[in-house]
C-alpha cells in the first residue's frame, strides 16, 4: 500500500496530523463536534500506521484482520448515528474504505509490502471516485465566499472562536484525510 519511502512518510504525517487535530476537537463545547471528533481521530491515526513504510512495521496478516475488526465496530457504530444527520454517511464510507483495505492486505501474496492488484478494481475505483469527488467538494467549500463571489470581500474569522471549534478547520481535516485515503488507495 505503499509508494516511495518520502511519499509514504509525508502520507504518515498527514494523516497523523490529521488525527492529531481532531483529538483536539474532542475538547469543543459542542457535543456533535466531539462525537465526531472522536471517529476521525481513530480514522487518522489509523490511515498513517496502515501507511507507514514496510520496512518500519510490517505486521503479520492476523493484525490486518483485527484492523479491519477494529473499523467495522467502528463503521457500525457510525452507521447507526447517521441516523441523525447525512454528515456521518462519509465516516461510514471512510470506516468500510478501511475495511477494505486491511481485506486487501490479508489477500496480498506480500502482505503490507505488497503493491497493486491487492484489491478488487471495481471497489477500488468506485471509493477513488467518492473520495476524489469528496476531495474536490470540500475545496470548494473552503474558497472563500468573497473570492467566489467576485466582491473582493473575504469573510474574516472571529477571533473569539475556539481553535477546536473551528468548522472550516474541521473541514480541512477531512480533506487531508480524504486525500490520504486517495493516495492509499492508489498504492492498493
Amino acid at each position: 500500500m505503499h509508494g516511495p519511502g518520502s511519499a509514504s512518510w509525508l502520507l504518515v504525517a498527514l494523516c497523523a496530523g490529521s488525527g492529531a487535530y481532531c483529538l483536539l476537537r474532542m475538547r469543543s463545547g459542542v457535543e456533535e463536534q466531539r462525537r465526531a471528533a472522536g471517529g476521525e481521530a481513530l480514522m487518522g491515526f489509523g490511515m498513517a500506521v496502515m501507511a507507514l513504510p514496510a520496512a518500519v512495521l510490517d505486521p503479520p496478516r492476523g493484525v490486518w484482520l483485527g484492523y479491519a475488526a477494529v473499523f467495522a465496530a467502528a463503521g457500525l457504530r457510525v452507521a447507526w448515528a447517521a441516523r441523525r444527520g447525512p454528515h456521518h454517511l462519509h465516516h461510514v464510507v471512510g470506516a468500510l474504505a478501511m475495511v477494505y483495505m486491511s481485506a486487501a492486505m490479508v489477500a496480498a501474496p506480500g502482505g503490507h509490502g505488497a503493491h497493486g492488484g491487492a484489491g478488487v478494481p471495481v471497489v477500488t475505483g468506485a471509493l477513488l471516485l467518492y473520495f476524489a469527488g469528496h476531495v474536490l467538494l470540500s475545496g470548494a467549500r473552503l474558497a472563500p465566499v468573497g473570492a467566489v463571489a467576485g466582491t473582493g470581500d473575504v469573510v474574516s474569522v472571529r477571533g473569539a472562536t475556539a481553535l477546536a471549534d473551528r468548522p472550516e478547520l474541521a473541514l480541512v481535516c477531512r480533506l487531508a484525510m480524504s486525500m490520504g485515503m486517495l493516495a492509499m488507495l492508489l498504492a492498493l
